[in-house]
């Protein structure tokens, strides 16, 4: 629906549906920073109707991530539910690290967003944000989490992470957040 509460013309929703699409595509392969004239020549639009739908990058991005975000969301709530608290906040860890890492240059946008309420990001930013407080929260009252291991500490590390399964690989960037867990959580007795 417009904001006029009409229904978009067949033709604006087919734009906006081949602009997400190749919005996608791009950045997958390039990065947040892709052109965004080439995604609407891609799309084969002007890059007015880009922006008529997005009025910018962030928008853009928003609008793509909002699915994975909802399935993220859902995710950390099951997270919240499992029975061993350390376990659910690594599973947490690598889900936002994987969610980061879709698109080279994301989790960078993705940690401006936490502080930037103007942001189209920001909303969803504050969400992950929640859930990963919860669960470190809740695994610092079982003992899982060391005393002195903080929220920060397992957002750098998720950022760090995101940011070497975008410059390296995957794998590399599982096998840090493993090794660092390891360090972060308290050792069973």
């Amino acid at each position: 629906m417009t904001e006029s509460g009409r229904r978009p013309r067949a033709d604006a929703r087919r734009n906006r549906e081949r602009l997400l699409a190749e919005a996608d595509a791009v950045f997958r392969a390039q990065g947040t920073n892709a052109s965004l004239e080439g995604i609407a020549r891609r799309a084969g639009v002007a890059i007015g109707t880009l922006y008529a739908h997005f009025p910018n990058r962030r928008a853009l991005l928003g609008t793509l991530l909002r699915q994975r975000n909802e399935a993220l969301f859902d995710r950390g709530a099951d997270l919240l539910d499992q029975p061993s608290p350390a376990a659910a906040l690594t599973a947490w860890v690598h889900a936002v690290i994987a969610h980061a890492a879709a698109y080279q240059g994301l989790a960078a946008m993705l940690a401006e967003g936490v502080d930037d309420e103007a942001s189209e990001l920001h909303q969803s930013c504050v969400q992950m944000t929640d859930i990963g407080d919860r669960l470190i929260a809740r695994a610092r009252q079982a003992g899982a989490l060391r005393r002195d291991a903080t929220g920060v500490d397992i957002f750098a590390l998720m950022n760090a992470a995101a940011w070497i399964a975008e410059q390296m690989s995957a794998e590399q960037a599982g096998r840090l957040v493993d090794l660092a867990m390891d360090g972060l959580l308290a050792p069973t007795a």
